[in-house]
């Protein structure tokens, strides 16, 4: 079954490492032309490469700092290179820290702020004139947002911000004909876990905490991006799509 997506084109955000990286594989997989955004080169963009590459189609990546401003700009005139259209944003990229609330900065709140909040603010507005009626906004949150845990406030908070910013995106647009949704991951298994006891722990943990019984992957978020993406789900929009295996 075609979802549809061949041709289209799609810009995702953080797509080179985890969650994006899942999502930018299936999107190519499934035939868009996708524009992955990084903001630091290393070997995970290296070997990115030559997987979409591998692949086919038609991709590029970018380097930007989507927190801020002139670097989005510079990120889109790159992207005018490559396509004059944006069918599909996805808005992934994050970053989180641990730290107790008393001995949180302001520094660092505001980096984890800026790259969680901000940045969707940020690349949305400018993506939107470049989005076609039936074009769809697809936020990347977490299931952490409607719970909240001690260490994380910062985080949470910025992922809050963006349900908020994802309802209301959603009505503004919504005349426009351009959908937007959140996915809400729960504990998903990346790369970014290389211990062998910690992630057997986790493991460990997650099969007893959900109700099927593993830890999520990045290929069952990619799967949910996917029907965002396309004509499957024209009449969802403003939408929060819970993806944590049953918790």
């Amino acid at each position: 079954m075609s979802l549809g997506l061949e041709g289209k084109n799609v810009l995702v955000t953080g797509g080179s490492r985890g969650i994006g990286r899942g999502i930018v594989h299936a999107l190519a997989t499934a035939g868009a032309n996708v524009a992955a955004v990084y903001r630091t080169r290393s070997e995970a963009v290296d070997q990115l490469e030559r997987e979409l590459k591998e692949i086919g189609g038609k991709s590029t990546l970018i380097q930007a700092d989507v927190s801020d401003s002139a670097a989005v700009e510079q990120m889109f005139a790159e992207y005018a290179e490559f396509a004059d259209t944006v069918d599909v944003l996805v808005n992934n990229a994050g970053t989180i820290s641990h730290i107790p609330f008393q001995e949180l900065t302001e520094a660092e709140w505001r980096r984890v702020l800026d790259t969680n909040l901000t940045a969707p603010f940020l690349v949305s507005q400018r993506a939107i004139p470049l989005i076609p009626a039936g074009g769809s906004i697809i936020n990347i949150g977490s299931k952490l947002a409607r719970v909240g845990l001690p260490l994380r406030t910062h985080y949470i908070a910025s992922k809050a911000g963006m349900e908020g910013l994802n309802r209301s995106l959603a009505k503004e647009l919504g005349p426009k004909q351009i959908r937007v949704n959140l996915v809400a991951p729960g504990v998903i298994e990346t790369e970014a876990v290389t211990d062998p006891k910690v992630l057997a722990a986790m493991r460990e943990k997650y099969s007893n905490l959900t109700a099927l019984g593993r830890l999520g992957q990045t290929d069952d978020v990619a799967g949910v991006v996917l029907f965002l993406a396309s004509d499957l789900s024209k009449y969802m929009t403003g939408e929060i799509v819970t993806v944590d295996g049953g918790i």
